[in-house]
């Protein structure tokens, strides 16, 4: 929403949250902008292309990509299985990799473009009891460095890592006040915070393969 106040056509991309994604699009259009909806399980490797091909007929191609899909589990060294791995270093890894390499193929027909990438402080100090989500995130920062080094100079590729914002939906009260206790603000953030360093990385034109932590702090504890 963000964005289409600022002009940009937005591609919403839902997986199974069908009415959601068409409630996106009723915003966007609210807000004076325009868009559309495109359906795709990037787990499923085979969809990427179509996706990002169905973006580019239906929109005319692709100047900015906000990788935000993301699975979210925890497991820790010794009960980690092979599906837990799988599961989560193709959604938080392989599959942004995938999607940012194809939206930047349409980016430098287009002369260059933005991407950034959702990722986690997690995957820089790694967190034992999330251990294949944090080495999940860990790739994925690896996979912002390198594609920034990889595209420039016409496009840039930057992180953002959020913090407690939005907690799952098992989580506990007490679950939820310990993830805020691990912060130096002792406080949890809110969308709008990471909404408007997502902003910041699309408005700046000299910054890429940078990491922006949105988590009051804890990455630095």
């Amino acid at each position: 929403m963000a964005l289409a106040r600022r002009g940009a056509t937005i591609a919403v991309h839902y997986r199974s949250s069908k009415e959601e994604a068409w409630e996106t699009l009723r915003l966007v259009r609210e807000a004076g902008s325009q868009g559309a909806v495109f359906s795709a399980d990037l787990g499923d490797i085979e969809q990427i292309p179509v996706l990002i091909r169905d973006v580019e007929a239906a929109l005319g191609g692709i100047d900015i990509l906000v990788n935000n899909a993301s699975v979210f589990a925890p497991g820790t060294v010794e009960d980690a299985t092979s599906a837990d791995w799988d599961d989560q270093m193709n959604a938080n890894a392989k599959a942004p990799f995938l999607v940012a390499q194809r939206a930047a193929q349409s980016m430098l027909r287009r002369g260059g473009g933005k991407i950034v990438n959702l990722v986690d402080a997690a995957g820089e100090i790694i967190w034992p009891g999330y251990f294949p989500y944090s080495v999940s995130k860990a790739a994925l920062i690896a996979v912002s460095r390198g594609m920034a080094k990889a595209y420039a100079p016409l496009i840039q590729v930057n992180g953002v890592a959020p913090g407690p914002v939005l907690f799952p939906e098992y989580y506990t009260e007490e679950q939820k006040r310990a993830a805020v206790d691990r912060t130096l603000l002792k406080r949890p953030g809110s969308p709008a915070d990471v909404v408007s360093a997502i902003v910041f990385l699309i408005e700046n034109d000299y910054i890429t393969g940078e990491i922006i932590h949105v988590d009051g702090g804890r990455h630095a504890i």
